[in-house]
């Protein structure tokens, strides 16, 4: 089975219902889930039928696809599904064929981009992809990203990029460090930030309507979509962080200019790894002076 976008949408709203064990998912149900989302993604999509529903299950269950260990439950009359194994998702399975070509076929459209101005990103993400996911032959392994492989959350970040393209509402459950329990907050999710090998959520608290409240993934017990109304996002989220380096961005701060000197033996690292994309430098004859019109040297939060 050929597998484009709107089958990947279907796969993992089947994913993500099989997975529930708050509802009872019937065969109708998981169609309207399908249907709702494929038309969230493509207002014009007529949505599928049944006879597709059963198809996609039917993929999914096989060895080309998954092999979910799905469940058929008696209840009444009817029949609903949940994972047998709570635990399975297909988020955590190893690629099949059919997605390796896939991403084999994407890799060699991006490999045409490569070197081209504003496509620097390619030449790196190309041989990561195609190391992480296996896709070349090799004995050994011959490259090395900088990563942490302890950190906590990795496994809520397809659940929020999800939900920030699809516009969900979250129930999360967070612990800061500062709190001995976790707690409570509604969450209309619209960003993710990496900074310093941790990722950040961006949103509005709706707790306290704070609209640029951010959540450390590795700080989140659990989450849990919501029928909310989402409220999108009025801000530029580009230009909210241009201004920083971290990830906080304190109200009523103004915007300082920041100057510093380098030795001469330091120049050079300093000049091929800008600090900040605001940054202007100068050679003198004690060194290098770096100049920012818009720097914040700025701590997170959780």
């Amino acid at each position: 089975m050929s597998v484009n976008k709107n089958a990947l949408i279907r796969y993992q709203v089947l994913d993500r219902c099989f997975r529930n064990t708050g509802r009872m998912y019937f065969w109708e149900d998981l169609l309207e889930e399908c249907n709702r989302a494929l038309m969230d993604f493509d207002p014009n999509n007529e949505g599928i039928q049944r006879r597709q529903l059963f198809d996609d299950i039917r993929f999914m269950e096989s060895e080309q696809g998954w092999s979910i260990p799905l469940g058929r439950i008696r209840h009444s009359r009817k029949v609903y599904y949940r994972y047998e194994d709570l635990s399975f998702s297909i988020s955590n399975q190893p690629l099949n064929d059919s997605e390796a070509e896939q991403i084999k076929s994407a890799l060699q459209i991006f490999s045409r981009f490569s070197g081209t101005p504003q496509f620097e990103w390619v030449n790196e993400m190309i041989p990561m992809l195609e190391s992480k996911f296996g896709l070349i032959a090799r004995k050994n392994e011959i490259i090395s990203f900088e990563s942490n492989v302890d950190l906590k959350g990795l496994n809520f970040l397809t659940s929020f990029f999800n939900a920030i393209v699809n516009e969900r509402v979250l129930l999360i459950q967070y612990k800061d460090f500062r709190s001995s329990e976790p707690y409570e907050i509604n969450f209309h999710p619209y960003y993710l930030k990496q900074f310093n090998n941790r990722w950040f959520a961006f949103g509005l608290n709706a707790n306290n309507l704070i609209p640029s409240w951010n959540l450390a993934l590795d700080r989140i017990e659990s989450l849990s979509e919501t029928n909310l109304k989402y409220k999108p996002s009025k801000t530029d989220w580009e230009e909210y962080f241009y201004d920083l380096v971290g990830v906080t961005h304190p109200e009523g701060v103004e915007l300082q200019e920041v100057v510093l000197k380098f030795s001469s033996e330091v120049a050079p690292y300093v000049i091929t790894k800008p600090i900040h994309p605001s940054q202007k430098h100068k050679n003198d004859p004690n060194g290098l002076e770096v100049k920012s019109k818009s720097f914040q040297i700025l701590s997170w939060k959780d």
